[in-house]
């Protein structure tokens, strides 16, 4: 799934760059690369490419984006009984981590004197990660979900000098549950589970582990613009 939805935005970025190539004799195409930092899935960074005026008489610019985030994974004993066994020796540990790959359409509209206010949404697909480990215990495993999702949110840019903009992002995003895999097990929320441990379900899998559902956005960071 994730292949398919690199190629295309690598299929995406080939038509804008095209475009910028067959068009640029009347009509000018501004891009920019840009980095944010702040909390979205947890705290993270995300790196962008922008573009606008790509298309006659298109209203929207478009944002393609990458991230990582760091989180908390979700409970290591409720996690333990429900992807392995009742054991409860051994110390737990935990990380969790995300990728995050996106696509905004961004609208122009200023707001309360904010002249370059941006309102977005678009898709959203994110692969999450979360390792527990009980030192001492014998049991290192990770629970994994891959997820796609929409979202929503407005940004606003302040420029500092000609080519370098101040961005400040808020949003929210919603992720579609999918199933979670760990160890020899994994719950659907279709019911469809693989090898479940005892009368444990998908409802009792998604409670322990925080896979992404239901995320604000909090980012500042900054925008270079190309041309």
């Amino acid at each position: 799934m994730i292949k398919k939805f690199i190629i295309v935005l690598f299929l995406i970025g080939i038509t804008i760059s095209a475009q910028t190539r067959d068009f640029s004799n009347y009509r000018t195409v501004h891009m920019s690369v840009g980095a944010q930092f702040g909390m979205f899935n947890g705290v993270g960074f995300h790196v962008n490419f922008l573009t606008s005026n790509f298309a006659d008489n298109f209203p929207f610019s478009a944002k393609l984006g990458f991230g990582f985030s760091s989180l908390d994974p979700g409970d290591p004993l409720a996690a333990r009984r429900i992807f392995i066994n009742n054991n409860t020796n051994g110390i737990p540990e935990q990380s969790g981590r995300t990728w995050d790959f996106n696509l905004d359409f961004l609208y122009r509209y200023g707001v309360l004197n904010l002249k370059r206010n941006y309102f977005y949404a678009g898709p959203r697909y994110t692969m999450f990660t979360g390792n527990f480990n009980y030192v001492g215990g014998n049991e290192d495993f990770d629970i994994t979900s891959n997820l796609w999702g929409i979202g929503i949110g407005m940004e606003n840019y302040f420029r500092i000098i000609p080519q370098i903009d101040l961005v400040v992002n808020f949003g929210y995003d919603y992720y579609f549950s999918n199933t979670l895999y760990g160890h020899d097990t994994s719950y659907s929320p279709s019911g469809e589970d693989i090898n479940p441990r005892e009368e444990y379900n998908f409802a009792d899998a998604d409670k322990a582990i925080n896979q992404p559902k239901h995320q604000l956005k909090a980012m500042i960071g900054f925008n270079y613009v190309i041309q």
